[in-house]
């Protein structure tokens, strides 16, 4: 029975080696593809993260035809799922950091709200993305505020620069 066993595990160890052993950073970029979402971010790049079995997630946001970015953390309350408008289908929850260009962001999208988070499509290259915001109030109350819609642009190798950033003379 050892024999057996033996050539089995030797096979197991070669492949579970070869395969990758750690996560890789995405680049993958979206044109706005309706009226509303090109008056609110027109194009966006989305830094994502590959995981080991191929799960994605989101971990910034640039715009890459203006100055700005937001980074997101994964997950939040269910209300802001059970707020979305009738039909959406839409499952993976993101908040928007209220840090630097993500508070511009917040508000850009969800006017008055205290936070606010984003309830994205499954990521897959080379297919549409769709993005519902949905905000908290003071009041404690989740609303719907805003359906973004975007069409696959392409694939970064790395992350985007800003043509607003300063260059050494």
């Amino acid at each position: 029975m050892r024999p057996v066993l033996a050539p089995a595990l030797a096979g197991l160890l070669a492949v579970s080696a070869a395969a990758p052993a750690q996560a890789d950073t995405r680049y993958l970029s979206y044109n706005a593809s309706d009226r509303v979402t090109q008056a609110l971010t027109k194009g966006i790049t989305l830094q994502v993260r590959r995981g080991l079995f191929g799960a994605v997630s989101v971990e910034r946001l640039f715009s890459t035809t203006a100055r700005g970015s937001a980074d997101f953390s994964r997950g939040g309350p269910g209300e802001a799922r059970r707020a979305l408008p009738d039909g959406a289908h839409e499952n993976d929850l993101y908040a928007i950091e209220q840090t630097g260009d993500g508070r511009g962001l917040a508000r850009a999208l969800c006017p008055g709200a205290d936070d606010v988070w984003l309830v994205m499509s499954r990521i897959r290259a080379p297919r549409p993305l769709t993005m519902q915001a949905v905000g908290r109030w003071a009041d404690g109350t989740f609303r719907h505020c805003v359906t973004l819609s975007y069409e696959w642009r392409g694939e970064w190798q790395t992350a985007p620069v800003s043509p607003f950033a300063e260059t050494a003379s």
